[in-house]
């Protein structure tokens, strides 16, 4: 084993991972410890979110652009770059308009260190679930290679495969995201503010939709037996849409309450919404509409490698 496969091995242990999220945790409770945020806490959070985040895609992207003897795990790494960039433009966004002065309060001003706590250690544990990931994917794609032969007549596809299809197709997709830039901009920008029963169409919307491909991925990693590595990978995509999820129930959780303490009369704060806090929450959620597709999109590509015939790969 090389240095390079040494250093490799030693990221992306599972052990090495857990203290990362360990120290994540540590140091978000220690800058909260005063219910206040500093310049300076704030700019060690995004650096480290930064480094981790645009290395990370930087690796998979790459990876991506290499030859191999199977082809859908280029596609696997394409997709989780993709997701990969949508946190990293969500993160440079938030980071740009809380440090010139864009970005007040996003939920309220007595909760918001609650929140970024939560949202910092959920997207560095994203990364580093991603990190595990690439180790099982590299497995994939040094210890398989996909046997071609004489392509059967394909059978006519079942309603279940149709509709999986359907919504996993690229063109639905765009159709999705635009759907969600509508929703955001035309329907709810068109009163100058998001009232209780928007908020809730739009959490709904975003935590069924999570929720459901979490399961279809758990029921996916439990049918494949006989590739190991991409169990694996299964497994880590789903442990990391799940934080994403958790992320979107705690930020709307959040933020019903507190419309519903405001209905209620239980709120005493005089602060009022600024425009631009109104944009970040539509950005915030086309970014997320973005990322799950980006995940119902790699599930097409994980079906697609558990369905291949594969072989060992040749030793070179």
């Amino acid at each position: 084993m090389n240095k390079r496969d040494f250093l490799f091995r030693a990221i992306t242990d599972e052990r090495v991972l857990i203290v990362i999220v360990g120290i994540a945790l540590l140091w978000r409770a220690v800058v909260s410890s005063d219910e206040k945020i500093t310049f300076w806490e704030s700019a060690c959070s995004c650096i480290s979110l930064s480094i981790i985040g645009w290395l990370l895609f930087g690796y998979m992207y790459s990876m991506s652009l290499k030859p191999t003897d199977w082809p859908v795990t280029n596609r696997i790494y394409r997709t989780i770059a993709v997701s990969l960039l949508v946190i990293n433009i969500y993160v440079a966004i938030y980071y740009g308009m809380k440090w010139s002065g864009l970005l007040r309060v996003e939920i309220s001003v007595s909760q918001d260190y609650i929140y970024q706590d939560l949202r910092y250690v959920i997207f560095m544990m994203y990364y580093c679930v991603a990190i595990a990931a690439a180790r099982y994917l590299r497995g994939m794609r040094e210890k398989y290679r996909l046997l071609i032969k004489e392509r059967a007549r394909k059978r006519a596809k079942n309603i279940k495969e149709a509709i999986f299809f359907v919504m996993t197709h690229e063109r639905t997709l765009v159709v999705v995201i635009a759907a969600a830039i509508l929703w955001r901009v035309v329907i709810i920008r068109t009163d100058n503010g998001i009232t209780f029963w928007e908020s809730t169409v739009s959490g709904i919307s975003l935590i069924v939709w999570g929720w459901s491909i979490f399961g279809y991925l758990c029921a996916l990693s439990v049918k494949v037996k006989r590739k190991p590595d991409l169990t694996k990978v299964i497994q880590y995509v789903a442990l990391g849409l799940c934080a994403i999820n958790i992320y979107a129930i705690f930020y709307y959780g959040l933020r019903w309450y507190e419309q519903i303490c405001r209905i209620m009369g239980e709120v005493t704060e005089t602060y009022v919404p600024q425009p631009l806090d109104m944009v970040f929450k539509d950005v915030r959620y086309v970014m997320l509409v973005l990322f799950y597709c980006a995940i119902v999109l790699l599930a097409k590509h994980l079906v697609k490698a558990y369905e291949d015939y594969t072989v060992p790969a040749r030793k070179s």
